[in-house]
């Protein structure tokens, strides 16, 4: 964990892409190593891991005695290479049957050769390992054969292991008991699990929907308000203001200062950082309090911002493409959106023209 965290500080503090990228590679590259050379040893230390069934067990005078799951055959469950739980396991078409036998203390020495000594509670046997799914203990001259079970150890391990301790630790140990698990009560029981969880989900995806939509409505009926006040605040407006504004106005379109930055424009010069300051600043003088309203309408890209005052300084719209490298029909695209998003409803580009000339 401090490693990647390490990393993760380090990736921060890296300024250059190709720097990132070598980083990237190494630390990729060390988790391959470190995580096959945790696995080699997981394998080493945890040889036994899981559910192994006897198979058979083949006497010194030549007799062999085979085991069958439907008859019924002995199951071990090795808790990493420590501890060993073994009981008697019948598999019938409606679950397993299980007779706890012991719980022991084991230990795994290698001797190399998938040749190793096996100790359970300091009684050392050979044990040798056939393939991954076969291992044979030696036990006074008798050779014991396990396979491995692990569709037994995912589905029912827990299970068994708590049944095993529980009757180990008993007072009337020494009475043999049979539980029974049934597939039925378990299938059952994995699908009230899913279902709860399915249920949970939809629950709380629903509420999510519910919160949106909420949220959602109250941003149409806040823009609502603010484009009814804007009106208001027009309408309301005294004649000798609306004069003096259509006055300022007049004379900014007639200037030379406007003509400069329409012929720029119509040119195809590009606008740099502080052209765009200066238009800001240009209609913030004709159009007092237009750009706070713009902004608190809808939190624009920056882009649909600058078409929206290009529109205000009565810009056509092919040479606002124009100013801003786009094509036409990405203008027309802004403008339409533009209308959507703040009315709610369908909208052409001339609407929303018309609705920022109205500010």
């Amino acid at each position: 964990m401090s490693f990647h965290f390490a990393f993760f500080l380090l990736l921060l503090c890296t300024k250059t892409e190709k720097t990132m990228r070598h980083l990237l590679l190494l630390f990729i590259t060390a988790c391959l190593v470190l995580g096959c050379n945790s696995a080699g040893d997981n394998d080493k230390r945890n040889l036994l891991q899981g559910a192994w069934t006897l198979q058979q067990v083949d006497y010194p005078i030549g007799h062999t005695e085979t085991y069958e799951g439907t008859k019924g055959t002995y199951l071990r469950l090795y808790d990493g290479d420590s501890i060993m739980y073994q009981c008697w396991l019948v598999k019938t078409e409606s679950g397993l049957i299980v007779r706890p036998h012991m719980q022991r203390k084991v230990t795994l020495i290698n001797k190399g050769n998938g040749e190793y000594i096996y100790l359970e509670d300091d009684d050392p046997r050979p044990l040798t390992v056939k393939d991954d799914s076969t291992i044979v203990i030696q036990q006074n001259g008798v050779l014991h054969t396990w396979l491995s079970a692990d569709d037994i150890a995912q589905e029912w391990g827990t299970d068994i292991i708590a049944i095993i301790t529980a009757d180990l630790q008993k007072e009337e140990s020494q009475d043999s008991h049979s539980y029974m698990l049934s597939a039925k009560e378990r299938q059952q029981a994995s699908v009230i699990h899913w279902f709860i969880i399915f249920s949970v989900s939809g629950i709380i995806l629903l509420l999510l929907i519910a919160r949106i939509a909420i949220d959602n409505r109250k941003a149409r009926r806040r823009l609502q308000l603010q484009i009814q006040q804007i009106k208001e605040v027009q309408e309301e407006r005294p004649l000798q203001v609306r004069q003096a504004i259509e006055s300022v106005e007049t004379a900014y379109f007639a200037s030379d200062e406007y003509h400069t930055l329409q012929r720029r424009i119509t040119t195809g010069q590009r606008l740099k950082d502080e052209d765009w300051l200066d238009i800001e600043n240009q209609i913030k003088k004709v159009y007092p309090g237009f750009s706070s309203q713009l902004r608190g309408l809808y939190a624009m890209s920056e882009l649909e911002y600058q078409v929206c005052l290009l529109i205000k300084l009565r810009i056509a719209p092919t040479d606002i493409a124009t100013a801003l490298t786009r094509d036409v029909s990405t203008i027309s695209t802004v403008r339409s959106r533009l209308y959507k998003k703040v009315f709610s409803r369908k909208g052409g580009a001339r609407e929303w023209d018309e609705f920022i000339l109205s500010i």
